[in-house]
């Protein structure tokens, strides 16, 4: 029985899924049918992405703002030249639809956890954006729900996709620059003030409680919503937050880091005005064989110009090797070098990120940030929002037990409980 045909016969044995068509023996040239939820700037960007793909049709919207909403609906029937596409303000409704076979979810950050296992439970496939979650256990809840339901998952780190990413994990694991012992990360920036503001009323357009969704009640303000909330450790944790996994991911990526066992945290919450996400943050972390430093600063000591305000700098015992998101630059043997023609390509190069999604959705094949992955990578991110909130200057992790050695409120900070009727599954 091949893996289709399996999926079918114990999906409905077991009365666990909502099957997709392809599990029920359609042709996997078929057309792939998703849904959108969340809308607002960075979700159009995705949809409308997907739907310049010629297997792809978008079926469906969801986001809590009717003028989002509208908007998206307009384009998609504009963009199909029929009115077959629906809208919904809550997500739910477009997951009970059984012709879904795909969601792309460009929702604020503290709704991926629950977009994702929701679709998971709807059986569906799900194309996220970064960053992966809120929390630690939301995103250790991702991983097991997509392992219960062998979903397919793609984070939106698309900066993956690229072709510096795929030759600077092959030069380093060339060995070229040495053993890597230490490796510094760095996004330039963090949250400033914002003044406090008297709000008006919520405009009717706007279900502010399904906006909120699992996160703690608070008044309704126009600026801790839509392109705001990052500013907010309620729904995020700010530039930290949203660049860790660009750039973090190059390094997790080349060397396989795995699960640290200590991080030294410094920095500071902002304390003026409305928001609360990081101003700087720093992290000393340790990694078997290797050390890892992050900061919200631009770094001190690093050669070259490559990588202004974000980059990667591996240091080997031979040499170094920094980077960002497009260039690169190897310090060896006293010469400054774009590439090594010796080290040959090695790692087949991505057909583009959301690509990769829609013939992982066909194939049940890992994406390219596929759960397994983006979990470990993502951990040591949130070592940094607790030590802040804590101000604990060293958090030791165990990688086994996931908890904090000997700091009961650190391992609580792990997750949270989120605001009725929303709950992670058990």
């Amino acid at each position: 029985m091949n893996r289709r045909k399996f999926l079918a016969t114990a999906g409905a044995g077991l009365g666990l899924l909502v099957l997709p068509r392809w599990a029920r023996g359609a042709a996997p040239s078929d057309q792939i049918v998703m849904g959108a939820i969340g809308t607002g700037g960075r979700g159009t960007g995705v949809m409308r992405w997907f739907t310049g793909q010629r297997d792809v049709r978008m079926a469906a919207v969801a986001d809590v703002d009717d003028t989002h909403c509208a908007r998206s609906i307009k384009y998609l029937h504009g963009h199909y030249k029929n009115t077959h596409a629906k809208g919904y303000r809550d997500l739910r409704r477009l997951l009970d639809r059984s012709d879904i076979d795909a969601v792309c979810s460009g929702t604020p950050d503290h709704w991926h956890a629950l977009v994702t296992i929701l679709g998971f439970q709807a059986g569906k496939d799900v194309y996220c954006e970064k960053p992966l979650a809120h929390n630690y256990r939301e995103a250790r809840a991702m991983l097991a729900m997509g392992r219960r339901y062998a979903r397919v998952f793609q984070l939106g780190t698309q900066i993956h996709q690229g072709e510096n990413y795929h030759r600077v994990v092959e030069l380093v694991r060339s060995g070229a620059i040495g053993t890597i012992h230490t490796v510094r990360v760095w996004k330039a920036g963090g949250t400033g003030v914002m003044r406090w503001t008297p709000p008006p009323p919520c405009p009717p357009h706007l279900d502010y409680d399904l906006w909120l969704g699992p996160a703690p009640w608070r008044p309704y303000h126009p600026t801790h919503v839509h392109r705001n909330f990052r500013r907010f450790l309620d729904y995020s944790t700010g530039t930290y937050a949203d660049f860790w996994c660009h750039i973090s991911d190059i390094a997790f990526w080349a060397l396989e880091l795995g699960y640290p066992s200590k991080a030294v945290v410094r920095g500071e919450l902002q304390t003026q005005g409305m928001a609360d996400a990081p101003t700087w943050v720093e992290l000393d972390i340790d990694f078997p064989n290797v050390k890892y430093h992050w900061t919200s600063r631009r770094p001190k000591g690093v050669p070259g110009t490559v990588g202004g305000s974000i980059g990667c700098c591996f240091e080997g015992t031979r040499g170094k090797l920094v980077t960002d998101y497009g260039r690169r630059a190897i310090y060896l043997d006293g010469d400054e070098l774009r590439d090594l023609a010796s080290v040959p390509k090695s790692i087949p190069r991505s057909p583009g990120h959301h690509r990769n999604f829609l013939d992982c959705v066909k194939s049940r094949g890992l994406t390219e940030s596929n759960l397994p992955y983006v979990v470990p990578m993502t951990t040591p991110m949130f070592f940094g929002r607790i030590g802040l909130i804590l101000r604990r200057d060293t958090l030791r992790w165990d990688a086994g037990r996931e908890r904090f050695v000997g700091d009961d409120e650190a391992t609580r900070l792990l997750g949270r409980v989120m605001r009725e009727p929303w709950a992670l599954p058990v």
